[in-house]
């Protein structure tokens, strides 16, 4: 669709088509003021055969007024003009941090949950006990062959050939298109019990709560998918090198440049993949003689740095900083094990918010620490940076914390940018050292240059871009220093500074909403008033939920492993599908299965209107709602929801 013409044929199209199935369409495909539709908008909207019009994913159910312009997809970032349904992230000033207790079920909820595992373990080792001996070619892989030790552990596998197997349809499903506020399914069905998928050829449109796409930036069409379109018509593809040994473009050095000043930090270093930034870079800052105190639910991949550093760690319960100050005073009077000498340096490591639990850094206490004891603090934001604060800064702009008296941040670009690859911010010094130290930048393949524009547009669209008086010599002039190639941002600037459009690439097409930066505070702020809607919602509805109001993860108890699959069916299999992911051990206890509901902008007030919904009744079905409290009626939830959202504390 090249042009202007050709795309009013094919709305005029898909109009005649929802006439011929007796509706009238709820809208037109909106015509992009920044942008030609693309061939993703074009499947998306136009080229849908069987498309239902009244479901309310590829179109809204409330067509909209003449007064009303969108210049998004629908189904890519659904279309809400009602500024009621909008909230500010922000920590109450003068107030403790606390998260929603976690609360208990009842004792048979638990006693049927360990028999639930009892007997799927035991008939597991009895089927291989029983198929070794009458079916032995099955488990060759499993057992020593032609003098071949077996590749495969029977013991290691057991937990996916056993419990795994049985719900493997609720993982791993495949999907196309745009991962927006809905996303398309490959349908597929197993005839031998899971143990293969074979796909029947149609798809299913379906609500997407599963997909990190915070901010709703994973789009076909829009500012950044033409910023990226164009970085590709230039740069290509690739980078072609790693960032010490030819690979670093210009874009690198703009894009870190500007990672530094949305953060507020001096500096920053940019990687290929966020599980690598902690990873390799972990042990770039800590090593023998080193200590690494670590919350007890962070990471596997801060694990996993640690554990390559060769430093001593030691963990403290989730999120108690009475345990955390005692285990501090503990290992600076005892010193180093055997020796007692004192430590080289003592390293906390806690995540900005935790996207298994929901629940948020106690960042305020953990500096007050900081300065009594004298550690330095690490904060991975792999899930808070872009999500959380009334300028998406993170859980510092969260709590008001000065960013700088944070020794490291840590983030990614995957969740709230809709791109991919980490970064590490913090002061020059701490950053050069990794530059040369943390093994990314010796033996990692660079940033791609589509995914480096993705994020200098993404951020750009949060920030707001000041527009220069007369064109600059240089485009990177004002974020380049004289002699190393490094940026410079004056210390006024920092926050809550825009992005000056000399620290964009000149080539960069610039929308209106991403230069007034009315589109990022518009993502920021329907973001928080889904996730506090749907949070206490659930809570009124009678679930148990863990974590904050403000955290866009938010995970509902379901405990017995059976009810995860039967909770994933029922909601993929619904008149309107919602997509969710079912978590459960080893990525938590054993006890606590749950489902991970990942909230976006995307969303619209009706689409947590009908999670709600079909949470009500599956809950029922299922015996979910085990929380203590009064419970209020869906309808009732939905009626009142800006007065749920906007209550200072859900009773």
């Amino acid at each position: 669709m090249s042009t202007a013409a050709s795309y009013l044929s094919a709305v005029s199209e898909a109009d005649a088509r929802a006439r011929k199935h007796g509706a009238t369409p709820a809208s037109t495909p909106a015509l992009s003021m920044s942008s030609s539709v693309t061939s993703s908008s074009e499947d998306t909207v136009l080229d849908e055969s069987n498309v239902d019009f009244t479901d309310g994913l590829s179109f809204p159910r409330v067509p909209p007024t003449s007064s009303q312009v969108f210049t998004t997809v629908h189904a890519e970032f659904g279309h809400c003009a009602n500024e009621e349904y909008r909230y500010t992230s922000q920590h109450r000033a003068g107030t403790p941090y606390k998260s929603t207790p976690e609360q208990d079920p009842p004792y048979y909820i638990l006693l049927t949950t360990y028999i639930s595992y009892i007997l799927v373990i035991c008939l597991g080792h009895l089927r291989d006990f029983v198929g070794k001996r009458f079916r032995a070619a099955n488990y060759r892989h499993l057992l020593p062959w032609n003098g071949y030790a077996a590749l495969n552990s029977d013991f290691d596998s057991f937990y996916t050939r056993r419990l795994k197997l049985r719900i493997d349809d609720c993982f791993s499903h495949p999907v196309t298109g745009v991962p927006g506020r809905t996303i398309l399914l490959l349908d597929r069905y197993s005839p031998d019990y899971n143990k293969t998928m074979i796909p029947t050829g149609t798809r299913t449109r379906a609500l997407n709560i599963s997909s990190y796409n915070y901010l709703g930036f994973a789009q076909g069409s829009g500012p950044c998918a033409d910023a990226v379109e164009k970085s590709i018509e230039r740069y290509g593809v690739a980078a072609g090198g790693t960032r010490l040994q030819g690979g670093t473009l210009d874009l690198h050095v703009q894009a870190e440049a500007l990672v530094a000043r949305f953060l507020g930090t001096e500096d920053a270093l940019i990687s290929s993949m966020g599980f690598a930034t902690n990873s390799t870079i972990i042990p770039a800052l800590v090593g023998k003689g080193c200590l690494v105190i670590s919350d007890e639910l962070n990471h596997a991949s801060i694990r996993f740095g640690v554990r390559l550093s060769g430093a001593n760690v030691r963990m403290f319960k989730h999120n108690d900083m009475k345990a955390l100050e005692e285990l501090l005073r503990e290992v600076i009077s005892q010193g180093q094990p055997k020796t007692h000498r004192p430590w080289k340096k003592i390293l906390l490591i806690v995540e900005g918010l935790y996207s298994m639990e929901g629940t948020l850094a106690n960042l305020p206490v953990i500096m007050e620490l900081k300065k009594k004891y004298k550690f330095y603090v690490f904060v991975d934001e792999a899930h808070s940076v872009g999500a959380l604060g009334p300028r998406g800064r993170g859980v510092t702009d969260y709590f008001g914390i000065d960013p700088r008296s944070v020794d490291i941040l840590m983030g990614t670009f995957t969740k709230s940018f809709g791109a991919a690859g980490g970064y590490i911010a913090g002061s020059k010094t701490i950053i050069d050292r990794l530059r040369i130290k943390g093994h990314s930048g010796i033996y990692a393949e660079s940033m791609t240059p589509p995914v480096l524009t993705q994020v200098i547009a993404s951020m750009a669209s949060i920030m707001g871009i000041t527009l220069p008086a007369e064109k600059p010599s240089s485009p990177s002039l004002a974020l380049l220093r004289s002699s190393d190639s490094t940026p410079v941002i004056p210390e006024s600037e920092v926050i809550p500074g825009t992005a000056p459009a000399s620290a964009l690439p000149p080539w960069m097409p610039l929308s209106p909403s991403m230069i007034d930066g009315s589109d990022g505070r518009l993502r920021l702020r329907r973001l928080a008033f889904n996730t506090r809607y749907l949070n206490r919602g659930l809570r009124k509805l009678g679930f148990i939920t863990y974590g904050n109001d403000d955290s866009p993860v938010v995970p509902l108890l379901l405990f017995n492993p059976g009810k995860m699959a039967v909770f994933s069916r029922m909601m993929r299999t619904r008149a309107t599908p919602i997509v969710v992911v079912v978590v459960a051990y080893p990525a938590t206890p054993l006890v606590t299965s749950r489902v991970r509901f990942c909230l976006s902008s995307a969303h619209t007030k009706e689409d947590i209107d009908e999670v709600l919904r079909a949470c009500d009744e599956i809950g029922d079905l299922l015996d979910l709602k085990q929380a203590a409290g009064e419970r209020w009626p869906v309808e009732e939830i939905i009626k009142r929801a800006v007065e749920i959202v906007r209550l200072p504390e859900m009773p």
